[in-house]
């Protein structure tokens, strides 16, 4: 009898001249200037989150120059979340105090910026781009990338819906459909499955350093009135972070009795031990902080990594039929703590690169990476291009460096080199534990799953883990000896646990169990897994948190 195999699974297919993977700032940019150019572009935007902006996370202050120049009237009717930045402060904590900065870095000086939530923001967007023709459909999680026999990018396949955990199809199966277009956008943000895999089949990183990141993690707050100062903006750097850590936070004061408060770690610590959501915890309840929030009430929650490398580990961003743009691509400039000008800015030239290819003959993303590099965006991230990684060194060698280059703009002959994030983990045994110096914790949350809660998370427990580990017999011996499992502590949403097993035979053991349904989407286990066996992939379309204002 001859093995047919398991009967092809027949899908759909929509035909576009563009498909954005991404309804972000930088894809939904890219989709509404290449309309404005030529209506005639068919564009597609797909988004994997249940509605757009859902999951979106971000500070978020921006410098408006960039949507300026996309939408010259934006100001007439703005976003539903924006408030003119007003008092720039800068402060260094100690655990019981603090002291404010005389002078506030140029990259933070944020005066004619505006403080927004940027998932709103793209839920603002969003209808924009569709009056100009964009076809945008939330709830589609691209799963794949399309190939040609040369290899060449040709579109993307939407991840099946109704899949089983054991990879059976259950009555409500819909197969995803194929999305075929002369070019692919990627806009998907920091750490892009999609975009990992392109890396590495294109080489795209063979001549920039590994691509670096942090963790942010975000709250949102109603507080009591009469303690917010609309437009006032605060960060800290110091305690909690021992002087190795590099970690900071920022609070922003809105409208309505709210308060946007988070914190960032870069993901290059060397502390085994460290729990960036904690330190974001203890951080709230310090005596200059915790005032402003007591009595008051969370009204969202979430994480996300946030790419830092800079300048020099800016990929190639353009292969054969497909382009990268925005955080995709790496473009947040670390000392501004900002992003979204340089992905509005990196859409709007993709676009106008696109325009003019298809004028002279076909649409082609060729020679775009020559004209990113050439361009405002590049210019800005190569004056700040050692600021990040001066901080390696410790919290005050980073603050002189980034004095000097600040004070160069950026003129050094060298350029400090970026290494990959998890090499930077100490094992246990050569670790010095750093005096942590936390407090007593009062304010909401009291652990990471409550905060999964504030997240409004949603995943089908009955759908394929889409937290892939390669060896799990690594994280019950080798990673347990050597590490003490990170990831236990790096998740920001208690996704991984090692929990005790009984074998087969009776006896007793540890496993490594995965709670992929508090899963928040932030990928910090696919970045700071020291064994490199963790690959985070999208789940079912529609999956994961669903932030409020975030």
């Amino acid at each position: 009898m001859t093995d047919v195999g398991p009967t092809p699974v027949e899908r759909d297919v929509m035909e576009y001249d563009v498909v954005t993977v991404g309804a972000g700032p930088a894809g939904l940019s890219f989709a509404i200037r290449l309309k404005q150019l030529n209506p005639e572009i068919s564009v597609c935007v797909i988004e994997k989150s249940s509605t757009i902006g859902a999951q979106i996370l971000s500070g978020a202050v921006i410098e408006p120059g960039p949507l300026d120049a996309l939408l010259p009237g934006w100001r007439n009717a703005p976003p539903p979340i924006c408030v003119a930045a007003k008092d720039d402060e800068f402060w260094h904590f100690t655990k019981t105090g603090g002291r404010k900065f005389l002078f506030v870095p140029p990259g933070m000086n944020n005066h004619g910026n505006f403080i927004v939530s940027l998932g709103a923001m793209c839920a603002w967007l969003a209808p924009q781009a569709e009056a100009l023709g964009v076809e945008i459909y939330p709830g589609f999680a691209a799963a794949e990338t399309l190939h040609d026999d040369s290899g060449k990018v040709i579109g993307v396949r939407i991840g099946d819906m109704g899949v089983a955990k054991d990879g059976s199809h259950k009555p409500g199966f819909t197969a995803g459909i194929d999305i075929h277009a002369k070019v692919t956008v990627l806009a998907e943000g920091a750490r892009g499955h999609l975009t990992k895999r392109l890396v590495k089949q294109f080489a795209l990183d063979a001549d920039s350093d590994p691509q670096a990141y942090s963790i942010g993690i975000k709250e949102l707050w109603q507080v009591p009135e009469g303690r917010v100062s609309p437009g006032k903006i605060v960060h800290t750097l110091g305690w909690p972070a021992d002087n190795q850590t590099y970690g900071g936070s920022f609070l922003y004061h809105l409208d309505n009795n709210q308060i946007a408060l988070g914190y960032v770690s870069g993901l290059d610590y060397k502390d085994p031990e460290y729990k960036p959501w904690e330190a974001f915890q203890q951080w709230k309840n310090h005596p200059l902080i915790a005032p402003l929030l007591e009595g008051g009430t969370i009204l969202s929650a979430g994480a996300r990594a946030i790419v830092t490398g800079g300048w020099q580990s800016l990929p190639k961003v353009e292969m054969p039929g497909a382009l990268l743009i925005g955080d995709t691509a790496g473009l947040l400039n670390v000392p501004k703590i900002k992003g979204t000008h340089q992905a509005i800015r990196s859409g709007m030239l993709a676009a106008e690169h696109l325009a003019q290819t298809l004028q002279a003959g076909a649409l082609d993303p060729a020679g775009f990476d020559a004209k990113l590099r050439a361009s405002d965006a590049m210019k800005e991230l190569k004056q700040v291009r050692n600021i990040k990684p001066g901080f390696k060194k410790g919290l005050w060698f980073g603050m002189i460096n980034a004095g000097w280059e600040t004070i160069t703009a950026g003129l050094s002959p060298w350029t400090l080199k970026m290494k990959p994030d998890w090499s930077s983990l100490d094992k246990v045994g050569a670790h010095e534990a750093p005096r942590r110096d936390y407090v007593q914790r009062t304010l909401a949350p009291r652990d990471r799953l409550q905060g999964v809660y504030y997240a409004a998370t949603e995943h089908d427990e009955d759908q394929p883990v889409h937290l892939k580990v390669a060896d799990t017999s690594i994280c019950i011996t080798t990673c347990a000896e050597e590490y003490d499992n990170p990831c236990t502590r790096f998740c920001p949403a208690n996704v991984y646990e090692i929990v005790s097993d009984v074998r087969p035979d009776g006896s007793e053991g540890k496993r490594l169990q995965i709670n992929a349904a508090n899963c928040v989407h932030c990928k910090t286990c696919d970045i700071k897994d020291p064994y490199k066996i963790i690959t985070w992939v999208t789940p079912e379309g529609g999956s994961g948190p669903n932030y409020q204002n975030l």
